[in-house]
């Protein structure tokens, strides 16, 4: 919305310069983007939310810049020269659609002489972006900007048998709108008809047929207010955005109706001659009863944490228009703390209903800057959420191991949902979808991980590891059911180039050592082989973590989750060219894991005597698994055993075909004493010949 300074000093009088009051304006809530010099003068663009419908017009402008200088509104008294003949007697108006028009009023004016613009009229409407057209259209569009409500004007000679009829439209009636276009309509759209056909659609635009030229010789001048759900369905349907439609749409003022219009009758008659026809034909069948809001120091107290003189709650709220009266009992005593004003419930502020509506219209015009910062007392003591030291403890795991957390909408694709989806699993359609690409939530938190993934792959950002806590979504007989989610998502390399390493590609390895990091502060992950049908079958895992159950001897597994490597035919589906990594695990286990390992956790002293590394080169055949391997040596019961890890592992060169070489690691620690050889000699000589018997592994030679 733009605003020409100059015209907004004709409604109150002020000194100050452009810039000064942008500024003041934008700390009280109507932001001012930017001032620009123009032929009438400096103009402000008004970044008017969609609650201020009073701003789109300079009057609700300047009713705020009052508030803010203390300064009196001018009021506007339009004077017409009235002939002896009636409106009432040349015109009829019937509302049929109550619903759709709540108020319609209409003047006549005869004998008017259509011609270009004065100056001064096509400079400020030149001045806020709109193009003049004649002295009458143009007296339509600056009182609109003026005032904040739209008008029409109608070549009255062009209205069949005089009257005028707002109803439902015709299903598949045609009409030829002002901007050239013939537009067809549905029953559920509000037209304004004549004797004959309709003339105009109700709020938006009118019709061609009726236009206003330079033959016209009389007007007929319709001010209307119209309901601003169907003006935004029909707009938005006809693909149709007008000022008028951007007014009505967001809650004009019905009671700004007929002032308007007889503004606007006063101006034609000044720019464009003519008589008008006495009276005014307004239809208001559903007027409604004045109200009042009461606004009282407690809540003020209450709510903003610091008092407002009374001095200065009167001056703000009178200068916005709400007539504030003190009704208390004590109300000749300043600063009382039982002080409550009673205030009229305004036509132009259809968003101020309550109390603590006034209040915030207080605050603003006093000023944020002058109440302390504090918080309000807590009535409830603060206290986290469940499992939330937990989360805590795997968000920082998992951004040690590099990964970045992103926040994703989990309103996605139906198609896109469909392939992360498993099986048996009903999604959450959302009823009222806000596009076709954002129709149903998440079933899965893998769908916007890939989702972000491939925004930063098409940005140009090509190695990414990304972490999301959000959640999953299904419906159950019925019922919609969230489930927190942990969901992983890498690409690109693992390790960049250094000078002494050289660069490599992230692989299902790292994913799966992630995890197991993860998985430690949990009491360790188990792995199982397999997935979806969207994960590569040789590099997809299913994931477990034991839980206890009655006793503390009594286990099992719990299933939290998948991992692996996109499968390449979703990879090429989805247009991704490179290895994509991805992992989901259900938060709840993980977090009941973190807390029970936790609980489990004894002091132990650090040891006296050092620990002893020995490492094993064995062979072994193709599809033995490191698990096989540290499995049977845990079944040795060393008491003295800490830890096995692999610490490499090769294929080729003298190895045999069908055959690999691992190297494993053993660490021995005893709180007893200090090893001898003979006890280091005898756990390997065990260990090898179990390793043989079990798995019929071989030393390897050096």
């Amino acid at each position: 919305m733009k605003i020409v300074y100059n015209e907004l000093r004709e409604f109150v009088d002020i000194a100050a310069p452009a810039a000064e009051v942008a500024s003041k304006l934008s700390l009280a809530g109507v932001a001012i983007e930017g001032v620009e010099e123009t032929a009438a003068g400096p103009v402000l663009d008004a970044e008017v939310t969609a609650n201020r419908p009073d701003c789109l017009g300079h009057l609700g402008i300047a009713r705020e810049v009052a508030a803010i200088y203390k300064k009196s509104l001018k009021p506007l008294h339009p004077k017409l020269k009235e002939s002896a003949e009636t409106a009432v007697s040349a015109t009829r108006v019937d509302i049929e659609a109550n619903d759709l028009c709540g108020r319609f009023t209409a003047r006549v004016i005869k004998g008017v002489k259509v011609q270009p613009s004065p100056d001064w009229l096509r400079q400020r409407l030149e001045a806020i972006g709109e193009k003049s057209i004649n002295n009458v259209v143009d007296v339509t569009n600056y009182v609109m900007f003026e005032l904040g409500h739209a008008l029409h004007a109608f070549d009255f000679d062009k209205i069949a048998e005089k009257r005028l009829v707002v109803r439902r439209a015709k299903q598949g009636e045609k009409i030829k709108t002002l901007d050239g276009a013939e537009r067809t309509l549905t029953k559920d759209m509000c037209v304004v008809a004549d004797g004959a056909r309709a003339v105009g659609i109700g709020g938006i635009m009118g019709g061609a047929e009726s236009e206003i030229g330079f033959g016209t010789k009389n007007v007929l001048l319709e001010c209307a207010w119209f309901d601003p759900i169907s003006v935004r369905r029909t707009s938005k349907a006809l693909g149709l955005r007008t000022e008028a439609s951007y007014r009505f749409e967001r809650g004009a003022d019905p009671e700004m109706a007929e002032f308007a219009s007889r503004r606007a009758a006063e101006l034609i008659q000044q720019v464009a001659g003519g008589e008008v026809l006495a009276g005014v034909v307004d239809v208001y069948p559903a007027r409604h009863a004045e109200k009042s809001i009461e606004l009282s120091r407690q809540e003020l107290l209450r709510v903003m944490g610091a008092d407002v003189p009374d001095r200065d709650i009167e001056d703000i709220l009178s200068a916005l228009g709400f007539h504030p009266v003190r009704i208390d009992d004590l109300r000749g005593s300043n600063g009382s703390i039982t002080a409550v004003w009673q205030c009229k419930q305004v036509s132009w502020r259809s968003d101020v209903t309550r109390g603590i509506d006034l209040i915030e219209e207080v605050a603003r015009h006093y000023g944020y800057d002058k109440f302390p910062l504090r918080l309000p007392a807590a009535k409830v003591p603060a206290r986290r959420l469940p499992h939330a030291v937990a989360l805590d403890r795997v968000i920082e795991r998992v951004i040690a191991l590099g990964y970045r957390e992103i926040v994703e909408i989990p309103i996605v694709d139906t198609e896109r949902d469909a392939i992360f989806r498993a099986e048996g699993v009903t999604p959450a359609v959302i009823g009222n979808p806000l596009a076709e690409d954002a129709s149903v939530m998440r079933s899965s938190g893998t769908v916007s991980m890939i989702r972000a993934l491939e925004w930063n792959l098409n940005h140009g950002q090509r190695d990414v590891r990304l972490f999301e806590v959000g959640k999953r979504y299904e419906l159950r007989d019925g019922e919609p059911v969230e489930t927190r989610v942990l969901t992983l998502g890498a690409t690109g390399l693992a390790q960049e180039k250094t000078i002494h390493e050289a660069a490599s590609e992230y692989a299902f390895a790292n994913l799966k050592g992630d995890l197991d990091r993860i998985g430690e502060i949990a009491g360790g992950f188990e792995w199982m082989g397999g997935g979806p049908s969207w994960l590569a079958p040789s590099r997809a895992a299913r994931v477990s973590i034991e839980r206890g159950t009655d006793g503390p001897e009594l286990q099992h597994a719990h299933h939290v989750g998948v991992a692996g490597q996109l499968a390449r035919k979703i990879a090429e589906q989805l247009k991704l060219r490179q290895n994509v990594f991805v992992a989901e695990l259900a938060l709840e286990p993980l977090l009941k894991g973190v807390e029970d390992a936790s609980a489990a956790k004894r002091f132990a002293p650090l040891p006296r005597y050092p620990a002893v590394e020995r490492d094993f080169s064995l062979v072994l055949d193709d599809g033995t698994s490191f698990d096989d391997v540290s499995e049977t040596i845990e079944q040795l019961g060393i008491l003295e055993l800490h830890s096995i890890e692999a610490a490499d592992l090769f294929r080729g060169g003298q190895v045999p075909q069908g055959k690999f070489s691992l190297m494993i690691r053993v660490t021995f620690q005893s709180s007893q004493a200090t090893f001898t050889d003979a006890q280091l000699n005898g756990f390997s000589a065990r260990i090898v010949a179990a390793l043989e018997k079990n798995l019929g592994a071989t030393l390897r030679a050096s």
